[in-house]
Parts: structure tokens; sequence; C-alpha cells
């Protein structure tokens, strides 16, 4: 592609169309499945072993991709920044890589304490019995110098985290992690690429489930890690081939259609969201609301200086005199939001927060229940005039 175009949304839409054969072309790359690779020497078959082995990103049996996962590589490629894109099955699988892929027994990682949940719950007791520390640290408080060690080699953030959206000064981390000889890896899945780049923060690595914004249609699991440094993606590369991960085409096919149209979708997503939370803060039941996009929002600035726009998640805490049994109801009160626990969908969604991973957060010291909603792009005033009826059934 031209590089004197720069518009993300025409990079986006041209990054990794196929090639014109015998003049002409499809608008949307092939869906090419395959377990075997023909080849049509043997010495095409050394070749490219060898061009492999040497990382280049080159096909040689159907776990490695096809024409459809390069596009799809190019494209993501094309959001992250990034030179180097390795696909997954899920977001986790795509975290867990990252994290084998850095560390060894002995090293000691520095966790953000906001992240998403499935880093304490699944990846962390897996670290331990590979003989890993983690230590986690406020979002709030800057750069972990306290919690530094000698042998501290990763430090793992999301940004904005896991439910409340807290933003950290990433260029402040990659400072510190230059100045320590550490990476820095970020969960980039809240802004899918399109809304902030971590790499051009100060980031080695940035890792997203494409399952969400990318795909756009909750009807896939994937994720993707993506990084700029030679030697980091060819550490990705050995533990991604040791792990066996692959993606099949078809979801491949779908994320990369998905991608096609992120722009306009998330700028809905965007619009409705804000307006949403506008409502909730004049709601009585409710006590905050969680979205970095409102002016009075204390992760606001950071959110103007770092990232290009928000999504459609929105978080709100209620008033104290309301438990988790209002919440529970409130969410099973309403009727265009569908209770389930992804997004990045086209559709709404309300979850109850999970108390447990609220504890986590140091800067939330609340008991009272939180209810997470991802706004879809269904008409901002149903959605309103639904959330509306939940509380008056609910919490008057």
């Amino acid at each position: 592609m031209d590089e004197r175009v720069h518009a993300p949304s025409t990079r986006v839409l041209h990054a990794g169309l196929g090639t014109f054969d015998d003049g002409a072309a499809p608008v949307n790359v092939p869906v090419v499945r395959t377990s075997t690779v023909r080849f049509a020497s043997a010495a095409d078959y050394e070749r490219l072993h060898r061009l492999r082995h040497d990382g280049e990103n080159v096909a040689t049996y159907g776990r490695h991709g096809t024409a459809t996962h390069r596009a799809l590589e190019a494209a993501i490629g094309e959001l992250e920044g990034a030179a180097h894109v390795l696909l997954a099955p899920s977001g986790l699988s795509a975290i867990t890589l990252t994290f084998l892929a850095l560390l060894a027994p002995g090293d000691h990682v520095l966790i953000q304490d906001s992240v998403y949940g499935p880093v304490r719950e699944r990846i962390e007791p897996l670290l331990a019995r590979l003989g890993i520390e983690a230590t986690y640290f406020a979002a709030q408080d800057g750069p972990p110098r306290h919690a530094l060690r000698a042998n501290t080699r990763l430090v793992y953030v999301e940004s904005p985290g896991s439910f409340l959206y807290e933003i950290i000064d990433l260029p402040a981390f990659g400072a510190f992690a230059r100045e320590h000889g550490l990476i820095v890896a970020a969960d980039n899945t809240w802004s899918a690429g399109w809304l902030h780049q971590p790499l051009a923060y100060g980031a080695h690595v940035s890792i997203q489930a494409t399952t969400k914004y990318a795909g756009g249609h909750s009807d896939l699991m994937q994720g993707a890690v993506s990084t700029n440094e030679a030697a980091l993606a060819q550490r990705l590369r050995d533990t991604h081939e040791a792990l066996g991960l692959s993606v099949g085409a078809d979801d491949a096919y779908l994320a990369l259609r998905g991608i096609r149209t992120i722009g306009v979708r998330l700028a809905q997503h965007a619009r409705h969201a804000l307006a949403v939370a506008q409502y909730l803060q004049g709601e009585n039941a409710v006590a905050r609301v969680f979205h970095p996009a409102l002016p009075d929002d204390p992760n606001h600035a950071l959110w103007q200086r770092d990232f290009r726009g928000a999504n459609g998640l929105v978080s709100f805490a209620f008033m104290p005199r309301h438990d988790v049994t209002h919440a529970r109801a409130f969410v099973d009160a309403l009727r265009l939001f569908s209770h389930g626990a992804s997004w990045g969908g086209f559709e709404s969604l309300a979850l109850v927060a999970p108390a447990a991973r609220l504890r986590a957060h140091s800067d939330f010291a609340s008991d009272a229940p939180v209810v997470r909603l991802h706004v879809g792009l269904e008409h901002p005033s149903d959605l309103i005039d639904d959330l509306r009826r939940a509380f008056r059934l609910t919490c008057t």
C-alpha cells in the first residue's frame, strides 16, 4: 500500500487485500482452508522450511495459516502499528502466550491489579507452578518502583483496566522499562488498536482479544499479539509454535471482515455509550459512573491525551443502600440488554461485576455492587428507556 496514505480508516480498509491474478482480484480475500501444504519440488520444500526456520512468516503446514491469515495479520498490524502479528485461538490464549514466551523459571513479573480477571485466576497459578513470581501494583500509582526486583523481567498492564477503566500513563511506564531493562506488555482489547496504539506509547508488546471489537459480531473466538521488536517476535513465534496454536481460516476471515468496519462501529458505540453514561449520572440509585469520556472521570485527561475515542463500555456503582440482590434484579429486569459476560459485538449486554474481581482493584474502596454495560448499536433512547424502567422496577 502507498505509504503516503496516512488516514487510519483508509489503511485498515486496504491492508491485506488480495493480489491480482490475470488482471482481476476479489474484494475480500478468499477463505483458504488446508491442513497439508503441497510443494512443487523437494527444493521448494527445503527452501520454504528454511525461510520459516529463519523467521519468515511463510506457511509450511496448515497450522501456520494461509493467505486468509496473512491478510488478517496485515490488517491487525495496521491497527496496532506493528510489524509482527501472531494469531491465537482466543484472547486468553494470546495473553498466556505472551507470559510463557517472555518469562522463564526464576523470573518476576509486575502486573497491574485491575487486569482481566483470568490473569489472576488462571495464568498466575500456571506461572507459580513454573517458578515465576508475580506482584500486583495499583494502576493509579504510576510505575511500581517499590516492587522492582533484580529478577523482574516483565511489566503487564491493561489500559483502560477491566470493569472500572483505570488508565495508566503508558509513556511513563515505557520510560521506567527502558531505565531498568524491562519489557512492557499491554492488553489493548478495550481500544482494539483503533482507539490507541500501545506500541507507540512505550509498550513492547500489544495484546488484544479480536473476539471483541475486531470481530464485532459475537461469532468468533480469537486473539492477537503484536510487536515491533524482531527479537521479541521470534520468542513469541517459537512459543506459539511449541504450543501448537492455530486459528481456523473461517474465523480469520470473520475477524478480517469485522476490521473493515471497525471505525464506523466504534464511533457509534462511543456516541451511544456517552449518552447512556450521561443519563446514568442523573439516576438516584447510581453513586458513580465509570467511563473515561466523561469530563469528570478521574482518567479523562489521560484518555484525552493518549486515546482518539471511546468504546461501548460503561460501568456504574449503585448507592450503598442497594446491595447485590438489587443489582441482580436490575440486570434481570432489562429487556434490550442481554445478560452476558463478553462484549464488543453489535448487541447491548449487562453483567453484575464479580465482587472478588472488584476487591482486587486498589482504587475501588466500596462494597457497593457494580454493573458493567456494553452499549451496543441499538438506538440510545431505547436503551436509556430500558435502563430507566429497570431502575424503577428494582430500586424504588
